[in-house]
């Protein structure tokens, strides 16, 4: 278990709800969920399926326009009241949050290294300098050797390594994984996860992953429990 890096959380979630649809076919995916995640810690939301975790992860993400509710990312209030309090919601993405999906998501005429290059590029990093950092995660992650492949070449295993390192390319410090060890063996699933609680620490950030996987259970400092959009132990 990670003590907190801080006294303040780095994500705050305040009455958040979402409900699609109106009237007979209303869906209630998400219902007054509140819960704060702080620096340094590893957190898993756990649920069946249906619960609303998939849809907390993109809410948190500033992906799903919520119903209603407050939240505050790394100090800063970008939604009050279900409004959302900021203009460029694609730029406060690609400075403090990396995701990790469920499926890769890999541009197809890119290779390794230029897919995790060009979230780098997008910040402005110089060409030079992001495929240089994309290098060091990929070796990280033990794909390094297949860092000129393109994805339709990768394994299953291997295309989650890629995106995982391009989640961590600009060192966000919210971030969000949906189900990022699936693919993966158990040895692989380790290393992926002691890789995300070295940047917790190293880099004072917060990770939060939805997952099924009760190999990696233990590696979480809390699991928060959703049913029915509810949040059972928040």
């Amino acid at each position: 278990m990670a003590e907190s890096g801080s006294d303040e959380p780095l994500v705050r979630l305040e009455g958040i709800s979402k409900h699609f649809g109106e009237g007979e076919t209303r869906v209630d995916a998400l219902r007054d969920v509140s819960l704060e995640v702080f620096p340094q810690q590893v957190v898993a939301l756990l649920g069946p399926s249906g619960s609303g975790k998939t849809t907390l992860l993109n809410v948190i993400g500033c992906i799903l326009d919520p119903s209603a509710g407050s939240m505050v990312l790394d100090g800063e209030r970008v939604l009050h009241d279900g409004v959302w309090q900021r203009g460029d919601l694609r730029r406060l993405r690609l400075d403090k949050i990396g995701f990790i999906f469920q499926f890769h998501n890999l541009l197809p005429f890119l290779d390794a290294t230029d897919n995790v290059a060009v979230v780098l590029q997008l910040a402005g990093v110089e060409m030079a300098t992001a495929r240089k950092r994309a290098g060091q995660l990929l070796d990280d992650l033990e794909v390094g050797h297949r860092k000129h492949t393109m994805p339709a070449k990768l394994s299953g295993g291997e295309a989650q390594r890629v995106a995982i390192a391009r989640a961590l390319a600009n060192n966000p410090r919210i971030i969000l994984a949906d189900e990022p060890t699936a693919a993966l063996d158990s040895r692989r699933a380790a290393i992926v996860m002691d890789l995300l609680r070295k940047l917790a620490v190293e880099r004072n950030a917060a990770i939060i992953a939805v997952t099924h996987d009760e190999k990696i259970f233990d590696r979480f400092d809390r699991i928060f429990h959703l049913r029915d959009g509810r949040l059972a132990d928040a």
